[in-house]
């Protein structure tokens, strides 16, 4: 764990973050792996790192790390530490919680990518619709959940719904923090659910799916 060192120097400001550099997982088989980003999705090996330590720690754990870059540069990558074991899913997260998105340029991309995937025996779903972009969801071999996703909402309807972001969130915080003090008073057990339900269709589909199978 990192640890927290304080300095009675004022702050810089904070410099700008241009783009994500990489994203970095565990990977089960090197090859595996690559035969699934690069032969399936199309993202070319562009770089390999193999060492016995670890740099930022200095601890022993041998591996190989390996990057498939995305075309803004950008690169997932993983670590194959030689012993043929995946990572392990989270015990308290349910399944479809972390993921990665990837961004295609339109929805004709969206549906060639998942008759692609099908193609390879690859289970997909959707194309969901989130209404300001579309996306499918599928696993790679390692367990790690992907999305790609085309955008359908344009920079102007983008910037609108940026405008209400800080607001609903500190309602949710608000909330949030009432709903800790009722858990510790023993006045609640269930988790907290939104102020609102942006995706009514989701949860009509969902319950007209339970009374169908009533």
């Amino acid at each position: 764990m990192t640890s927290i060192q304080t300095t009675d120097l004022p702050a810089p400001p904070p410099a700008p973050i241009q783009q994500l550099h990489h994203y970095a997982y565990r990977a089960r088989d090197a090859e595996e792996t690559r035969h699934f980003y690069e032969d399936i999705l199309g993202l070319p090996l562009y770089h390999i790192i193999q060492s016995d330590y670890v740099p930022s720690t200095g601890e022993y754990c041998p591996y190989t790390h390996f990057f498939f870059r995305l075309q803004d540069g950008s690169f997932i990558a993983f670590f194959d530490l030689g012993d043929d074991q995946a990572a392990e899913p989270s015990p308290n997260t349910p399944l479809w919680v972390n993921h990665i998105a990837f961004r295609l340029d339109s929805l004709a991309e969206l549906e060639a990518m998942k008759a692609r995937l099908q193609a390879h025996g690859i289970g997909v779903i959707g194309v969901t619709d989130h209404h300001i972009f579309k996306s499918i969801y599928f696993f790679d071999p390692n367990g790690v959940r992907l999305e790609l996703s085309a955008q359908v909402a344009d920079e102007f309807q983008m910037l609108k719904e940026s405008t209400t972001a800080h607001t609903r969130l500190q309602e949710w915080t608000a909330r949030k923090e009432q709903w800790r003090r009722d858990r510790a008073a023993g006045k609640v057990a269930a988790p907290l659910k939104p102020q609102q339900n942006d995706r009514p269709e989701v949860a009509a589909r969902a319950q007209g799916q339970k009374g169908g199978q009533a």
